[in-house]
């Protein structure tokens, strides 16, 4: 009796591994996020002097995006660079009395230790410089300005930044489809007002552990976008097909 129940167990496995198709039949219900969004602020406090973007504008990682009043750092940068060459200048009119032992080891040595303080005050002030200009730590989309030339600004938001290249695709699935999405599988994602076209992600993220109280699980799948053509927010469809690479 035994024999024959393990007989039919293995027939009813083999059977549904052969009439599983290659992709999933039912679509689920997802939504396209950006991959990475980002409140941009300040380092330091101070008085916005410029705000070069506005919501909407596309940036590119490294790109200037805002200027803070910076006067009193570049007299400071201008003054420590007086001081170096300064002492520059007295390096090479005392080197040839040091070889005339008309001053000491000591006075020498007091020089080159005055002009290294005096080459490290102008490292710093060029980096407090530095800091008076904000870069977009990102390429990505301007989703919101929070503020405009002449407002003083601290650590509180100045602009607000999403990358949409790649998109997210965050997906709620039914507990009953636990073990059948692996990451690396195809997904194929059709986006509300797309006409029917279908774009091809990977499942990147799939969460272990099943929500109780929904009986889900999250997936989440990469979805390039070349151009930004496709706008973040959106809900959509997807479908997977069988994993491209094989699970560990």
């Amino acid at each position: 009796m035994r024999l024959i129940s393990l007989f039919i167990l293995t027939f009813m496995l083999t059977h549904n591994i052969q009439a599983q198709p290659d992709s999933m039949a039912a679509p689920l219900d997802c939504l396209l996020e950006p991959n990475e969004e980002v409140d941009l602020s300040s380092q330091v406090p101070g008085i916005l002097d410029i705000i070069q973007l506005e919501r909407g504008d596309m940036v590119k990682a490294g790109q200037v995006v805002a200027k803070l009043k910076s006067g009193v750092e570049e007299a400071a940068v201008e003054l420590a660079q007086a001081k170096v060459d300064f002492g520059k200048r007295k390096l090479v009119r005392n080197k040839e009395l040091y070889t005339q032992n008309l001053i000491s080891v000591h006075e020498k040595d007091e020089m080159e230790t005055e002009q290294q303080i005096a080459v490290l005050e102008l490292k710093e002030a060029r980096e407090k410089l530095k800091l008076r200009t904000i870069r977009s730590p990102i390429n990505g989309l301007i989703i919101e300005r929070h503020h405009s030339a002449g407002e003083f600004v601290n650590e509180n938001p100045i602009l607000t930044m999403a990358s949409i290249d790649p998109l997210n695709v965050e997906i709620i699935v039914p507990s009953s489809q636990i073990g059948m999405i692996k990451k690396g599988m195809t997904a194929l994602v059709e986006p509300d007002f797309s006409m029917g076209a279908t774009y091809k992600g990977v499942v990147d993220i799939v969460d272990p552990i099943i929500d109780a109280a929904s009986g889900t699980f999250t997936v989440r799948a990469t979805l390039p976008n070349p151009g930004n053509s496709i706008s973040a927010g959106l809900k959509c469809r997807v479908q997977f097909s069988s994993p491209s690479i094989k699970s560990p």
